[in-house]
């Protein structure tokens, strides 16, 4: 599984013109579920998540977690980010999920988050969604759970 992971000042998630997930500060994560993954991956990339130290400490350096600091946590699928991009001009999506392993594997990740994590927001599987930001920072990191 593949998370890119925002710290964000705030994050929303709009389908239809409606805002279905919103928070202020905290972690925008994109993810991406890949032919291998199964839900044991999706519960060790939210450890990762929810660990990982990409907000400041009061010495100004990237040492507290999302779980330090109980900011909130923006969860969308996003399949593209799963692309291969090896060869030419149009990505190849070979390397992505089946929507029913993606679609399980990201709700499986997003219960378990709502369960972990006091503050939980999520887009909706498979939407045309519109996905606003504002990047922390700008600090962005790519996770990955093999």
């Amino acid at each position: 599984m593949i998370a890119l992971i925002q710290r964000v000042s705030e994050a929303a998630v709009q389908v239809d013109g409606e805002v279905i997930g919103a928070i202020g500060a905290g972690m925008l994560a994109l993810i991406a579920v890949q032919p291998d993954d199964a839900p044991g991956k999706a519960d060790r990339l939210l450890e990762k998540m929810l660990n990982y130290r990409v907000f400041p400490d009061d010495a100004d350096r990237m040492n507290r977690s999302l779980r330090d600091t109980g900011g909130g946590l923006l969860l969308v699928s996003q399949f593209t980010l799963a692309a291969d991009t090896s060869k030419g001009t149009r990505a190849s999506f070979t390397s992505a999920a089946s929507p029913e392993l993606a679609a399980q594997c990201f709700r499986h990740l997003v219960d378990t988050a709502r369960r972990s994590h006091a503050v939980v927001a999520s887009g909706r599987f498979a939407a045309d969604m519109k996905v606003s930001l504002v990047n922390d920072g700008p600090v962005t990191f790519w996770l990955e759970v093999r």
